[in-house]
């Protein structure tokens, strides 16, 4: 679900302290997104929200939501909405993010 390659990737290039701030800065942006999409999905939007999913679950390592993302982008933009399923974009965003935080709070524990 998580390439955590990309994570380590990311968190070396960065840096530590720079790194949580942008896992934070994302979680907050996709937060929004995703919780229009699982109160008031409008089919209008899924072609830009699904490319802004994508680009951001990309850079962050969330391979399963970027694959999906990319795939309902491509859907929308040939006019096929009705392909898009908002609640399979949550639930994958929803796994992937609490293992994220689940990975970082056993580090913080170690």
């Amino acid at each position: 679900m998580i390439d955590w390659q990309r994570v380590t990737q990311l968190r070396t290039e960065i840096g530590e302290d720079d790194f949580f701030e942008v896992v934070e800065l994302f979680l907050e942006e996709v937060d929004e997104i995703v919780t229009r999409l699982r109160r008031a999905p409008d089919p209008k939007l899924f072609e830009q929200d699904m490319h802004f999913l994508k680009g951001s679950a990309l850079n962050l390592g969330f391979r399963a939501l970027g694959k999906i993302c990319a795939s309902y982008e491509n859907s929308a933009a040939a006019g096929n909405v009705q392909e898009v399923k908002p609640r399979e974009v949550v639930a994958i965003y929803e796994s992937s993010r609490n293992e994220l935080l689940a990975c970082f709070q056993a580090l913080e524990a170690a």
